[in-house]
C-alpha cells in the first residue's frame, strides 16, 4: 500500500458544492474520503456517486447501531451504492456484526456486487475512562477497546475503527492482516473535542493501516503542502517498521 492510499480526507462539511470542491482538490493527494453524518444527511447518496465518478474511494462512516437485521440490509444498501468501506458499532453486539458480515457476503454472490470491507467502531476517540464511567462501563477506554476488537474479529469483520494509542495493542492481538483505522488524528498538540490523539507518523508506527484527517488538514493555509508532508511522514514510518 503506498502512503498516500493511507490517508482518508473526511469531508465533514454542510454543503454539497465544498464537498465537491474538496474532492476534486485533493482526489489525487488522498487514497479515500470520508462520509459521516453530517454530509450524508444534507445531500444523501449524490455525494458517494459524485466521488465514485472521479474514480475516488468513500469511506461510509455512519456507524450503523442497531438490531441485526437493520444493520444487515442497511449493509447492503451501502454495497449497492458502491462505497469502499463501511462501519457498524461494535458495541451493537456479535451476533448484529456476524449478521451483517454474512448479509454482505450472501448480498454480493446473489446480486453480483464487490463486498465493501465492514470494520467496527470500538471507543470513540471523543471518550476517555472518566466518560465511559459516567455511562456505566466501568472498563477504561483501552479495555473496552481491547474487548470489542477482539470480538469484531470473531464476528468477521474487516477491521475497527480505533484510537491510534490502542492501535499497537490492536495489531498484536488480531494480526497483520486486520484494519485499523484511526481517528483523532491531529498534526500537533491541540486536541479540541477529541480526548485521545496521535499524529499521523505515530498512528502508522503503532500500527495504524488507515489515518483519517480532516480540520486538522484543511485548517491549514496550505491543505495540499500539509498532505505532501503527511505522506512523506507516513512513507517514514513505514520505512521504520519495513528496516
Amino acid at each position: 500500500m503506498e502512503a498516500r492510499d493511507r490517508m482518508i480526507l473526511a469531508l465533514d462539511v454542510d454543503h454539497f458544492q465544498e464537498a465537491q470542491d474538496l474532492v476534486r482538490e485533493f482526489k489525487d493527494h488522498v487514497g479515500m474520503f470520508k462520509v459521516g453524518k453530517q454530509l450524508f444527511t444534507h445531500c444523501g447518496t449524490k455525494i458517494i456517486d459524485f466521488i465514485k465518478m472521479r474514480d475516488a474511494k468513500v469511506f461510509l462512516d455512519l456507524k450503523y447501531h442497531d438490531i441485526p437485521n437493520t444493520v444487515s440490509k442497511a449493509g447492503i444498501e451501502a454495497a449497492k451504492l458502491g462505497v469502499d468501506m463501511f462501519n457498524v458499532h461494535a458495541s451493537g453486539g456479535f451476533t448484529m456484526m456476524q449478521s451483517a458480515k454474512q448479509a454482505l457476503v450472501d448480498a454480493g454472490k446473489k446480486l453480483t456486487i464487490e463486498r465493501p470491507r465492514i470494520i467496527a467502531v470500538t471507543v470513540l476517540t471523543s471518550l476517555d475512562d472518566a466518560e465511559l464511567a459516567r455511562i456505566g462501563i466501568a472498563l477504561s477506554a483501552a479495555e473496552l477497546t481491547k474487548k470489542l476488537a477482539l470480538l469484531a474479529r470473531e464476528a468477521g469483520l474487516d477491521g475497527v475503527v480505533a484510537s491510534g494509542q490502542d492501535a499497537a495493542m490492536i495489531r498484536e492481538l488480531c494480526g497483520k492482516d486486520f484494519i485499523i483505522v484511526t481517528p483523532g488524528v491531529r498534526l500537533a498538540e491541540g486536541a479540541d473535542d477529541q480526548k485521545r490523539i496521535i499524529t499521523p507518523k505515530a498512528a502508522v508506527q503503532a500500527g495504524a493501516t488507515y489515518i483519517v484527517l480532516g480540520r486538522a488538514v484543511l485548517d491549514t493555509p496550505k491543505p495540499g503542502e500539509t498532505l505532501t508532508r503527511i505522506e512523506q511522514d507516513i512513507r517514514d514510518a513505514v520505512s521504520g517498521q519495513q528496516g
